[in-house]
């Protein structure tokens, strides 16, 4: 029949439908198991034990604290032999070429007398060290197996996504070969290890043991280093990203230390008041407290007062952003940096070197009182300085100020520290004498204060 006869035409269309449908962009869900990355990655992880001999004294009754018998019992112990003592810890790590190169945390190995490493296959071997980066807590050591080894790849961290899979392997409290599964919770973690790593943070377990052991993305790509938990915490865990370890664990091999870039400048976050002051239509940037002598910031005219907000055309939102992205800039590049200065864009080119020397020193004033605006300012000595966190010979110290006055209805206070005048610096109170009489009456006056106690602002006064 008719009817018959069009049914293989409609199973055709079903099928063409089928194959030519666009495919759905929901999300894809959890993997049936994760034993063939496993498998694939367990024989490039490795346990990592180290020793720490230390002196152990025999006289227990020896307590520094200006006892009167302290120094009778010094000299009954004295030429007693100390004995050793030996602090051991656990650790991973993971192999990152076929001829032993193994990357771990520096805290793993810190101090260590002796490091041994243990493969999959249960063999075990003396390491050496090969260079350590405190900063990132990144370490590089090496074995000599004798042989060729299988190893793990660097992935790409900047294309890890939040709510990816990923997968840490380790030895936590020692459990060798432990593989915990989970997701990127966040990247761009900021905690209190290392000075330059924005952690990604993630819920595949990690434990004591496991610091130093990759955390992989689905591919069996190292994405990152696991590094560190929250106390009393469950569920978070930090990994150091995989694209700043690349470049570390490459400095290591090839020259056993890390060479940072260095711009030479000391700098604060941009709040609102600083950014209404300096004409920002929004906080961002980081604004320039010193310039350190014969660096390349001076070099290039880099001013105290300017605002780095790019530095290559990528923006700085933060200080830790400029410190990073410089660090990691090869010493003798040039960087163009974006600055705003007194209102107006400038570009200027810094030619990037290595830390070296002391910053310069500044000269003493003579002090000046001013009872402009109920204020009375004197110099800032060196304690004092340090004590407010400004570079020595830097703003005039606020030591009085009148109750009632325009200044202190305004907010200013006693030990704040003036550190400009309308965008003019004020290194001493004739500075501050001398900017302030050239201002006439019912003009304006913005102080740019370091406040006591707090950070920087802005005060603001009609003459």
């Amino acid at each position: 029949s008719a009817s018959n006869r069009s049914l293989p035409i409609f199973y055709t269309f079903l099928i063409v439908l089928f194959f030519t449908y666009p495919v759905s962009s929901a999300p894809r869900f959890i993997p049936e198991n994760f034993s063939e990355l496993a498998k694939y990655a367990e024989k490039s992880v490795v346990n990592i034990r180290t020793v720490k001999k230390t002196k152990v004294g025999m006289a227990p009754f020896h307590q520094g604290n200006g006892d009167p018998f302290e120094e009778f019992f010094r000299r009954f112990y004295e030429g007693i032999p100390q004995r050793e003592s030996e602090q051991r810890s656990l650790g991973s790590g993971f192999l990152v070429d076929e001829d032993g190169y193994i990357v771990t945390n520096n805290h793993v190995i810190k101090g260590a007398d002796s490091i041994t490493v243990k493969l999959k296959d249960g063999k075990e071997y003396k390491a050496e060290k090969i260079g350590t980066d405190p900063s990132t807590d990144l370490a590089l050591i090496k074995i000599d197996a004798g042989k060729k080894l299988p190893f793990l790849k660097f992935g790409d961290s900047e294309n890890l996504n939040v709510g990816e899979w990923v997968v840490a392997i380790g030895s936590p409290f020692g459990l060798e070969q432990t593989v915990t599964a989970g997701i990127v919770s966040a990247k761009g973690r900021v905690i209190d290890k290392g000075t330059y790593a924005d952690f990604i943070q993630t819920d595949a377990s990690i434990n004591p043991g496991n610091s130093g052991g990759p955390l992989l993305n689905l591919n069996g790509d190292v994405v990152g280093i696991n590094t560190a938990i929250l106390a009393n915490a469950q569920g978070i865990g930090f990994a150091i990203p995989s694209t700043m370890a690349e470049n570390i664990i490459e400095q290591l091999q090839n020259r056993g230390e890390v060479a940072r870039g260095w711009l030479g400048v000391s700098f604060l976050p941009v709040d609102e008041g600083l950014a209404e002051y300096n004409g920002l239509d929004v906080p961002k940037g980081v604004y320039v407290v010193e310039v350190f002598d014969n660096s390349p910031a001076q070099k290039s005219g880099i001013k105290s007062g300017d605002i780095i907000v790019s530095v290559n055309n990528k923006e700085i939102k933060e200080g830790r952003d400029l410190a990073k992205i410089i660090a990691g800039e090869e010493v003798g590049s040039s960087v163009n940096l974006g600055i705003v200065r007194n209102g107006k864009k400038k570009r200027i080119i810094a030619e990037i070197t290595r830390k070296t020397g002391d910053t310069g020193k500044a000269d003493n004033n003579t002090p000046v009182k001013s009872p402009a605006f109920g204020v009375e300012v004197d110099i800032i000595d060196k304690d004092t300085s340090q004590k407010l966190g400004i570079p020595f010979g830097h703003g005039v110290l606020v030591t009085n100020v009148i109750e009632d006055s325009k200044a202190f209805k305004a907010g200013l206070k006693k030990w704040d520290a003036v550190l400009e005048i309308n965008h003019k610096k004020v290194n001493s109170p004739e500075d501050y004498n001398k900017i302030i009489n050239k201002i006439k009456k019912g003009e304006n006056i913005s102080f740019f204060v370091k406040k006591y106690r707090q950070g920087f602002g802005v005060v603001k006064i009609v003459k």
